[in-house]
């Protein structure tokens, strides 16, 4: 029996994945999205190159991986009878990690978000059925919260019903919980909200360059319309991806929502300019919260243009409700259940910002190792 982990070859997901392999010993089904058996192995194989070799990712996929091609938003996962039912008999527990993060798109949102997830929990409905499904576990995320500024959020009370959304992404997000808590009543369930997940806190090596590129871009302005003492929730994804797989694979976890968060210990945009200025041999910007209004209005004029520059700006335009609501989540249940914490932003920011910039914002990618090509299935 085996772990049926969507969203693998995703950045989270693959975390999950990995950690699983790694430290858990399991045995995973995945869901890849591929024209054939090949091109299946090949995209799992980039998703993988942040943390295993490749002897060690080959011996895995003969051994432990069981890849199932289809695709998230086709009926029945876009599988044939036959794969359906082998996903089906051969699963005993789930971890739903697969989103898309598209914050603009509501189109995208609804398709994969919501579509997505009840395909999925169908799926799920037919393990319960045919032998019972010990756990599914929900990837959502910490802005189901809705807009809000200056508060310290709580798991149990993030959710009112009556509070503004942020973006398609938190709102269908929200809805993917609830049809989870409809469709499965009788089923342990366990939902993870992530805050801003941001880099891996053991290397600098990362395959997620959206956020970095925002970051990058407000890093070097002398002048930033922010509170220098407002906080930032931001989350080491090594962090997560343990806690996403330790809990899954408890018994008995202590409780059904987790934040994955820094929570109040989350570092002031002061502590993350006065860590990383120095490491760039520059100096730290100044703050003019006063400008935050027309940062914002300029940033949104300049999105809807053509060019890098405007490209830069409609990823900074996205992310900006993030960066001013100054609010965090509680993450005690995570951090009392784990006996560890995250890493704090500014110990690792700058080796990401550096390898990001050096490799010019794309992954240096390993081919498929020729010795080994003739044996993939």
């Amino acid at each position: 029996m085996a772990i049926f982990v969507t969203g693998g070859t995703g950045y989270t997901g693959a975390h999950v994945a990995a950690n699983l392999l790694e430290r858990h010993g399991a045995s995973l089904n995945l869901l890849v999205r591929a024209r054939d058996p090949q091109e299946a192995q090949f995209r799992l194989w980039q998703a993988f190159q942040l943390h295993l070799e490749f002897p060690l990712f080959f011996e895995y996929l003969q051994t432990r991986i069981r890849i199932f091609r289809g695709d998230l938003t086709s009926p029945g996962l876009g599988l044939g009878r036959d794969e359906y039912d082998r996903l089906v008999h051969t699963t005993d527990s789930i971890i739903h990690c697969a989103a898309s993060a598209n914050r603009k798109s509501e189109e995208s949102c609804l398709n994969v978000n919501l579509r997505g997830t009840l395909e999925v929990l169908s799926m799920a409905r037919q393990v319960e059925h045919y032998h019972g499904l010990r756990r599914f576990s929900q990837v959502s995320t910490a802005a189901v919260a809705g807009r809000r500024r200056h508060e310290v959020v709580t798991e149990d009370l993030s959710i009112e019903w009556d509070r503004s959304d942020y973006d398609p992404y938190a709102r269908t997000k929200k809805f993917c919980e609830h049809m989870m808590r409809l469709l499965l009543p009788d089923t342990p369930t366990t939902i993870f909200r992530p805050s801003i997940v941001l880099g891996d806190s053991r290397h600098p090596e990362t395959t997620q360059f959206d956020v970095v590129k925002g970051f990058i871009s407000m890093a070097g302005l002398p002048v930033l319309p922010f509170r220098p003492t407002d906080k930032i929730d931001i989350v080491n994804v090594d962090f997560v991806a343990d806690a996403i797989a330790t809990l899954h694979q408890k018994d008995q976890p202590q409780h059904d929502i987790y934040h994955l968060s820094s929570g109040i210990e989350s570092q002031t945009f002061r502590e993350l300019t006065n860590a990383l200025a120095p490491a760039q041999a520059k100096r730290a910007p100044v703050f003019l919260p006063v400008l935050e209004p027309l940062f914002s209005n300029a940033v949104n004029f300049v999105s809807n243009r053509k060019g890098p520059v405007a490209k830069s700006a409609a990823l900074m335009n996205v992310f900006m409700p993030y960066l001013v609501w100054d609010t965090v989540f509680d993450n005690t249940r995570v951090t009392s259940e784990l006996g560890r914490r995250p890493v704090p932003f500014s110990q690792y920011s700058y080796s990401l910002l550096k390898f990001s910039r050096q490799h010019e914002f794309e992954y240096p990618y390993q081919p498929w190792p020729v010795v080994a090509r003739g044996s993939a299935a």
